[in-house]
């Protein structure tokens, strides 16, 4: 799959998890929403109802208050005392109306009802008419009675302290009944003010959290301004009963989060596999390379060694002696470095410890490879200046490591200038130091995080005639790990590379 194709799928499949979690969080946010305003509908609701509970409340205390006070409660008055009552303060007939009696018809003859109204008929009798008149007068002396109480009641109960007005428990109990009515059962806490702004109550389990969402009512809302009182009401579980319902969707957002992260990761496997197949190819491709040369020379000394029309001195057969050896030592070493590269990738290498001298090691290959340096016109310099160099570590391996860093410093040489390699080491506490630095080409910043990657090869530009199999460096960081050591490189395209190797050193 090309990689065009794998972007394309990959933006349009991230686009998809981007709108459809955009999506659940709108749904999310609308459902809080929502919750939230049939919430405050509902508390608003029992607030306005509490508030009519309590002036009704207190006008049935004022109409108690008043019974007591006239003489007038039910449980006083037998049949006879009431109508007794009621004949000696109505007197039958217009004449004797009284001026208060006078007034309530004249003020409200359209609210009485049409079934006391006097209908004249030839068909009743004098006694009818008469009973008739009687029972008007009645309900017009008591509505007038009742007018006059709800008058006294508007001007008169303001005037009383607001404590008095105000039964706090019975307010509590009202206000909880309405809320359980309406389907809240939160916990809630509500303090009482005057028109003032004067805390007058304060429930006893009162906490300030919460106070962010409260709510207010006016009560006496039919009082003067100055009489007015303000319940206000606040829930301290109210974020977890608006969120609580949203919480539903959470999973839903959640499942969604881990299939994108899922995905992100599955096209980051894709990536990496198809960029490790495609080093995998150019592995295949330079050891062909690799091991076509080699083989080819064997094979083109071993036939003339073999063809008996070739008079061959002795000169030419150690010549082409000489070819097959060193053909064959550069096959060995190549399939050599492929093995152990396999080996530590299973787990399996071979690793033999012990104790040795870096800087011998280090000098024995400076020396062997002074002349491949010398024949490309370039110079090393060795300064092996550490006091302590002993070390325990594989000496095979510690030898291909410093080998093919010293053979990657003179693949990678610049052609404008000779080749200056320097090897130093060094002490640095209870370590042993090993750099080794050229001139070379540099590697692009881009390049540095990868170097030590499998497969991986430095672009070299224009200079196609380096070859490789990708897999130096990665023995190298492999191996410095192995002897619980630490590389890190540092370089500057067109000015050089400078590795640096730190080893623990024996105590």
């Amino acid at each position: 799959m090309k990689r065009v194709t794998i972007a394309i799928i990959s933006l349009v499949i991230g686009i998809s998890f981007f709108g459809l979690l955009f999506l659940q969080g709108r749904i999310i946010g609308a459902m809080v929403k929502m919750r939230k305003e049939q919430f405050d509908e509902t508390v608003f609701r029992a607030l306005d109802q509490t508030s009519r509970d309590l002036e009704r409340n207190e006008t049935f205390r004022y109409l108690e208050t008043m019974a007591e006070e006239t003489g007038f409660k039910a449980e006083n008055l037998n049949d006879k005392e009431s109508r007794q009552r009621i004949e000696e303060t109505l007197e039958l007939g217009d004449s004797t109306l009284t001026p208060f009696r006078l007034k309530a018809q004249t003020i409200h003859p359209s609210q009485m009802p049409k079934a006391l109204a006097l209908r004249p008929s030839s068909s009743l009798d004098a006694a009818s008419l008469r009973f008739q008149e009687f029972v008007k007068n009645a309900y017009l002396y008591q509505k007038g009675v009742l007018d006059e109480v709800i008058y006294t009641i508007l001007y008169n109960a303001s005037d009383r302290d607001f404590h008095e007005r105000v039964d706090f428990k019975l307010l509590d109990y009202n206000l909880r009944s309405e809320l359980q009515a309406a389907g809240i059962t939160l916990n809630y806490h509500f303090t009482v003010s005057d028109a003032d702004g004067q805390e007058v109550f304060r429930c006893s389990d009162y906490e300030e959290e919460g106070e962010d969402y409260s709510y207010t009512q006016p009560l006496f809302r039919n009082d003067p301004s100055q009489k007015m009182g303000v319940l206000r009401v606040h829930f301290p579980e109210l974020d977890d009963y608006i969120l609580g319902f949203a919480r539903m969707m959470m999973p839903s957002l959640f499942f969604t989060l881990i299939l994108f992260f899922t995905f992100c990761f599955t096209v980051w496997l894709i990536i990496r596999q198809k960029r490790d197949t495609e080093m995998k190819n150019d592995f295949i491709n330079n050891m062909t390379h690799e091991f076509k040369t080699p083989i080819s020379s064997i094979s083109l000394a071993a036939q003339m060694l073999g063809d008996q029309s070739i008079t061959k001195s002795e000169a030419m057969i150690d010549n082409l002696s000489r070819v097959i050896v060193s053909e064959t030592r550069r096959l060995r070493y190549q399939v050599e470095k492929v093995l152990q590269m396999s080996l530590y990738e299973k787990g399996n290498i071979r690793f033999n410890e012990r104790e040795v001298d870096a800087n011998v090691i280090i000098d024995d290959v400076v020396k062997t490879f002074t002349l491949k340096v010398q024949q490309n016109g370039g110079h090393i310099n060795a300064n092996l200046d550490a006091e302590d160099a002993a070390i325990y570590v594989d000496e095979m391996h510690l030898t291909n490591v410093i080998f093919n860093l010293l053979d990657n410093a003179v693949k990678y040489r610049r052609d404008d200038v000779p080749l200056q390699l320097s090897v130093r080491t060094a002490n640095q506490g209870e370590r042993l130091v090993v750099t080794i630095s050229d001139n070379g080409i540099g590697i692009r910043h881009d390049d540095l995080k990868h170097i030590f990657d499998r497969f991986f090869r430095v672009h070299t530009g224009n200079k196609h005639d380096v070859k490789g199999f990708g897999l130096g460096l990665a023995y190298v960081k492999a191996m410095v790990d192995l002897m619980h050591g630490s590389i890190k490189v540092e370089s500057e395209f067109g000015q050089g590379t400078t590795f640096i190797i730190t080893l623990p050193l024996i105590d």
